[in-house]
């Protein structure tokens, strides 16, 4: 899903790669940036620019094979162990036959996927949230300090408690996105972003949680809770930040 460019995330509209008329198609031109599986993927779709100063009414989504002509890439190396990289597209030819939707369509398409990868982000998150609560109430149950295990503390109790309450809320907003997507709902633009929004905002605060019931040992290189703290936190980044959910939730809202 090559949407993303060095100089534009958020701003998906603005997007510059070009992609020019030529015989019995199209020659792209251009750089995406922080592109999942890339460059190790066997097809891409990419989101160009075919109508200069349109913004989001002039692009256009093309299916790009992983081994076209002028098509390079590079891994880039993140925080977590998530695999992702840029591409460089240097007159990349592809045929009439492999745009996806219309012409000029494509922020439209882009969108709609976007509704689909939404709850699935949120439902990783939700994951995560869940194994941290797993540990922590483990954690809990089996440390001592001051005579008693640390889920006779009330500050211990009540942070499970609210971990636990967060996550189960999570789950559920990302059930009810999913349900809507795949029936076809209307508002699913809208539930897929609260989802996505509170689903990732809910496991960082559970993971960190999780960390400080822990102490020191849940930052030693190799502990589980070491591992998500690193994973939880680009969640809130990809498939559009926290503030461009919140963006579109009142977007939607106020039609």
């Amino acid at each position: 899903f090559a949407l993303t460019e060095p100089e534009h995330g958020t701003d998906a509209g603005a997007i510059e790669l070009k992609a020019e008329r030529d015989t019995g198609g199209w020659r792209l031109s251009g750089v995406k940036a922080w592109i999942s599986n890339a460059p190790e993927a066997d097809v891409y779709t990419v989101f160009a620019r075919t109508t200069p100063d349109a913004r989001a009414k002039g692009v256009t989504a093309f299916v790009v094979p992983g081994d076209a002509e002028g098509l390079t890439g590079e891994a880039v190396e993140l925080l977590s162990g998530h695999p992702i990289g840029t591409l460089q597209l240097d007159g990349v030819f592809v045929p009439d036959g492999d745009v996806l939707g219309e012409v000029d369509r494509g922020f439209a398409v882009a969108m709609r996927t976007l509704d689909l990868f939404r709850p699935s982000v949120g439902a990783f998150a939700v994951g995560m949230a869940q194994r941290a609560l797993d540990l922590s109430l483990a954690h809990a149950a089996s440390r001592e300090a001051f005579g008693k295990p640390l889920r006779e503390f009330q500050a211990v109790s009540h942070a499970v408690a609210e971990m636990a309450t967060r996550t189960d809320a999570a789950r559920l907003l990302v059930y009810r996105a999913a349900a809507a997507y795949d029936e076809g709902r209307p508002g699913v633009t809208r539930t897929s972003a609260m989802a996505k929004l509170f689903a990732t905002e809910a496991a960082q605060w559970v993971v960190d949680a999780a960390v400080q019931i822990h102490g020191a040992s849940a930052l030693q290189r190799g502990h589980p809770l070491e591992h998500l703290y690193r994973d939880v936190r680009a969640t809130r980044i990809y498939e559009g930040t926290s503030e461009i959910q919140r963006e579109i939730i009142a977007r939607q809202l106020f039609e």
